[in-house]
């Protein structure tokens, strides 16, 4: 894996939990709007909106750059819009790049021929 490829996967993955976050504060923002006078929901909204379209944008380059399968990026995509996906996300990206910088040193040691 380049260096550029490694980046745009951490950059999705660190934007992938507040996005989360976010989603479930708006939801709680949604039902206190609705049941008392406090009203969170415009904040919340704009916050959430620039964490999701961040994540698509950053989507959108792990999959030009990893060349993951449409079915792939569709499960990366769909984990964005379910409340507790990105941190579903995170944990396997994390995964991915630890298993990457693994193969990666066992190539240059000539441990693994993969």
């Amino acid at each position: 894996m380049d260096i550029k490829t490694a980046t745009a996967i951490r950059r999705l993955r660190l934007v992938s939990a507040p996005e989360a976050v976010s989603f479930l504060i708006l939801l709680v923002c949604s039902v206190l709007k609705r049941t008392t006078d406090f009203n969170a929901v415009p904040v919340m909204g704009a916050i959430h909106g620039v964490l999701f379209i961040l994540y698509v944008i950053f989507w959108a380059d792990a999959w030009n750059r990893t060349k993951w399968s449409p079915k792939t990026a569709a499960f990366y995509f769909v984990l964005s819009v379910l409340p507790t996906g990105g941190f579903f996300a995170e944990r396997r990206l994390r995964r991915a790049a630890e298993d990457a910088v693994i193969a990666s040193r066992a190539r240059k040691e000539g441990t693994v021929n993969a």
